[in-house]
């Protein structure tokens, strides 16, 4: 019979290990799509990389440490609009760059020929992501 405390070492490690899998996969995917440093070129920021840095590693901590604790916070219908406001944005972006990368837009308007309709097809893009967005929270989250 294995000991108990081999058991949970066990586990440990084999918990460790997926984290490092998953942190390294989300680090290269990031990097790959090239999010950041194109951010930091748009908006011509380069003198607070220090601090993108800071808040990418703080965020994905904080992240984590809301994953494992059961801890809640209330806070006020302002606080949780802006944080959903920035999770919204922030996976708006990485969706807009998986879909350049990959070039899913360019190879659809070809295919489907509405390359003269392209604001239409944004417009419905935009209005569907909102409506659904706003249905689900009407609906399923109380």
């Amino acid at each position: 019979m294995i000991p108990m405390l081999l058991i949970h070492l066990l586990e440990a490690l084999i918990g460790f290990s997926a984290g490092l899998a998953v942190g390294a996969g989300y680090v290269a995917f990031i990097t790959i799509l090239g999010i950041i440093p194109r951010l930091i070129q748009l908006s011509k920021t380069e003198m607070f990389l220090p601090i993108y840095t800071a808040c990418i590693l703080f965020g994905s901590i904080f992240g984590i440490y809301l994953s494992f604790t059961s801890q809640t916070w209330e806070y006020s219908a302002i606080i949780v609009a802006i944080w959903g406001l920035m999770q919204g944005i922030f996976n708006g972006m990485l969706a807009a760059a998986l879909t350049e990368v990959l070039n899913v837009f360019p190879i659809l308007y070809k295919r489907i020929g509405v390359e003269k309709h392209l604001l239409w097809l944004f417009m419905a893009i935009v209005f569907g992501k909102i409506a659904g967005s706003l249905f689900q929270w009407v609906f399923f989250v109380r």
